[in-house]
């Protein structure tokens, strides 16, 4: 009987949330996996067993986390992480790799992030259902893409109403409208130079407004949005892809590859070639991040 299961999402026509990988594993003992850094979110449900986190905060600074059966715990992109099965106990664990548009703002409703990376239900309820819309994805490989978009959909609502450290959505439907038009925009034209006059004037509002309202929702501001959606572009493109990494840099809105290496190594902590040869997809499929 086999002890993981692995699948890779087949689709990648979604935006606002998409599916990378998932599945389950059933950890020998001291399994360990990293340090590594993801570029997309990654959360972990720990299904029986127990195991650590050792992750890196904001600050730069690594906190060991002791995990047990109903808890989860989060890797966010960019992240630096070691995680391992605990020696006379080892974790047996369900996984969902994801990303998109608004995955960071559903993230931070269910009041998790790099800061607080332990997911805790508020009931073994509802930390159950969680679970179990874990598990259906893992266990549905030959589901369709919407179907499977639907379940992370269910996933994501769970984790926001079960999480206790939820937080209340903020921001009226408007200021929604408004910043998921920029983020849009964004997306469509992340290729060529992008000002914030530009984006702020795209939703007919002011340069200064606009920016606020964007932190507030978005986390960030719209110049390190971009750059991060640039940035992530240019990973999928040299993860999947042949090109060149200066062709890839000029793709992405770097026609000067030594100001796109700089920025990539700030953002991912290592070259984009290093990063390169430890994620470029290789003709046999690998085992996923379990």
């Amino acid at each position: 009987m086999d002890d993981f299961s692995f699948s890779l999402f087949p689709n990648e026509n979604f935006m606002d949330l998409r599916l990378y990988q998932y599945g389950w594993e059933q950890c020998v003992s001291l399994h360990s996996f990293g340090p590594y850094v993801r570029n997309h979110f990654l959360f972990h449900y720990v299904i029986s067993g127990r195991g650590q986190l050792d992750a890196e905060g904001p600050d730069g600074e690594t906190t060991r986390y002791q995990l047990q059966p109903g808890e989860g715990f989060l890797i966010c992109p960019g992240q630096v992480t070691t995680y391992a099965a605990c020696e006379d106990d080892p974790w047996k664990y369900v996984w969902l790799e994801f990303d998109g548009l608004r995955a960071a703002e559903y993230i931070e409703s269910a009041g998790l992030g790099q800061a607080q990376p332990i997911y805790r239900p508020q009931s073994s309820a509802q930390g159950d259902a969680l679970r179990d819309t874990m598990i259906y994805i893992a266990d549905h490989t030959d589901a369709s893409a919407l179907h499977l978009v639907g379940h992370l959909c269910l996933f994501l609502d769970g984790l926001i109403q079960s999480s206790s450290t939820r937080r209340e959505l903020r921001g009226s439907q408007l200021r929604d409208f408004y910043i998921q038009e920029a983020i849009t925009y964004m997306e469509h034209n992340y290729w060529r130079e992008l000002t914030v006059e530009e984006l702020a004037d795209t939703c007919k509002l002011n340069r200064s407004y606009f920016s606020k309202i964007f932190k507030e929702y978005v986390g960030c501001p719209p110049q390190e949005f971009l750059i991060r959606l640039r940035l992530s572009k240019a990973a999928d493109l040299m993860k999947g892809t042949g090109s060149s990494i200066g062709v890839i840099a000029s793709m992405c809105g770097y026609p000067n590859q030594l100001h796109f290496s700089r920025a990539f190594h700030k953002r991912y902590g290592v070259s984009p070639r290093e990063w390169r040869a430890q994620h470029q997809l290789r003709g046999k499929a690998a085992r996923g991040p379990g």
